[in-house]
């Protein structure tokens, strides 16, 4: 992302979105589980969110409802609602232009429809109008003179023409085409999109276009981010809206909506620490086989792959089958891994030292497992089991000293070594009392020299289970 987009997202009061394959998969209904905490936390940092669909109001799902936005601009700006779904501005289409419409779509053999304020209808039923309007409102009254008691705010063609169906001249003048269906277009008042839609409700906030910023995914998008500050196309998007867009994310189930807010500093990146939930943590498992007990170890290899895999990759070499733990230091860690039993020697996978990885959602609490290093990016085949059971630090002191609140929480009930944040790579974590019992005999055994135990602690074996 560049600077002038991050420069733009500065300015940011307000932020609308599209629907269909924007918000909601169309096909499947999916709502990515990011998406609530998305709108939540926009509107904690007090930046108003809304709706720009061309959807009416009651084809807007209730998982879409639910998410509360401040603002409805439904069926392509023609209907603008507030937060308690209140109309606060109504577009309607006139009956004169609606007859010419309905003598051009009989002049060319076009089934058409309309949408009301309360229902869509259709001029008849047939198979391929269902296809097109029962994902979205479900089956429709047909009612071929409902715009003579009713008034309408948009309406339908639907055929077969596909994006080469044009309206006459003469409705041209009054009307557009938006495609939205492979079997059927809104038939948008001229003057009336998402976007004017859109303005209104920003000259109701007193912001302008440079304060907005909108994601979309389809041609009906276009005109918006012709008008806003800033846009966001989906990664599965229309080419022609993509090349229009400030900013290309990632595709719906991958969240795209939440990492494009966080790329533009709008939310916070949401953090989860599996430390804290270890237990229901379905990652693989390794258990290091000592001559005083076992320690079962769940590693990380979505935040330390390519240390996770050198680890992994040494155990089932046998590569840590009898060594010792040379370094062993109560109220502090347990050490192995180094074939020669000094803490000067071994290798890693990768036959040198390789990078640390260090992740924001890991950490050196007690029982986690880290790699012994001599310095930033030297990381080999040694590591270490954090021991200690007790900081001398207040949970509300690591807070204030920029750790996360879950992660200070665990640190202040059951010890570990936040000094080592950031300088060890944390890759797994123990799990089990038997693992602690083990890690704790091992941690009180008679030191000498070096802190090396006068019995051997020997490594017998690490068995992996993926």
């Amino acid at each position: 992302m560049d600077a002038k987009v991050k420069y733009k997202a500065k300015k940011i009061k307000a932020v609308f979105f599209d629907i269909d394959d924007t918000l909601r998969r169309k096909a499947t209904g999916l709502i990515p589980d990011s998406i609530p905490s998305v709108f939540a936390e926009l509107k904690k940092k007090g930046i108003t969110v809304g709706i720009a669909s061309g959807r009416a109001y009651y084809g807007v799902v209730p998982e879409i409802r639910d998410l509360k936005p401040d603002y409805f601009v439904t069926i392509n700006g023609a209907y603008i609602l507030d937060k308690d779904a209140e109309p606060i501005q109504k577009h309607s289409i006139s009956k004169e232009v609606i007859e010419e419409y309905i003598a051009w779509t009989e002049e060319n053999k076009i089934a058409y429809g309309f949408c009301g304020a309360d229902k869509p209808v259709v001029s008849e039923r047939s198979e391929l109008i269902d296809n097109a309007m029962v994902p979205v409102y479900g089956v429709c009254d047909v009612e071929p003179d409902y715009y003579k008691t009713n008034d309408v705010y948009q309406m339908w063609t639907f055929e077969e023409v596909g994006d080469s169906l044009q309206l006459s001249k003469e409705l041209q003048e009054s009307l557009h085409l938006v495609r939205w269906h492979e079997n059927s277009s809104d038939v948008v008042q001229a003057h009336i999109s998402k976007a004017t839609g859109v303005k209104e409700v920003a000259d109701k906030l007193g912001i302008s276009a440079e304060n907005i910023l909108v994601f979309g995914d389809g041609p009906n998008d276009m005109e918006l981010f012709d008008y806003a500050g800033l846009s966001v196309a989906m990664g599965d998007g229309v080419p022609e809206l993509k090349e229009k867009a400030d900013y290309v994310t990632t595709s719906l189930e991958e969240h795209g909506i939440r990492d494009a807010l966080v790329a533009l500093g709008l939310i916070d990146k949401q953090l989860s620490f599996p430390q804290a939930d270890i237990e229901n943590f379905d990652e693989p498992v390794a258990t290091i086989k000592t001559n005083l007990g076992d320690m079962s170890i769940k590693l990380f290899p979505d935040h330390a792959p390519k240390t996770v895999a050198n680890f992994l990759g040494l155990a089932k070499q046998g590569y840590y089958d009898g060594i010792i733990f040379h370094r062993v230091i109560e109220e502090f860690m347990i050490q192995g891994g180094d074939p020669t039993g000094t803490g000067m020697g071994g290798e890693s996978i990768y036959g040198d030292s390789f990078e640390d990885e260090f992740s924001e959602e890991l950490y050196n609490v007690r029982g986690a497992l880290s790699m012994a290093n001599a310095g930033p990016n030297t990381n080999g085949s040694q590591f270490f089991i954090v021991q200690n059971s007790k900081i001398p630090y207040a949970k509300k002191e690591l807070v204030r000293g920029g750790w996360p609140e879950e992660i200070a929480e665990i640190y202040a009930a059951n010890g570990g070594t936040p000094h080592l944040d950031r300088r060890h790579t944390v890759f797994g974590q123990l799990v089990g009392e038997e693992s602690y019992k083990t890690l704790d005999k091992i941690a009180t055994v008679e030191t000498g020299a070096q802190d090396r135990p006068v019995e051997d602690v020997v490594i017998e074996t690490i068995e992996v289970s993926e």
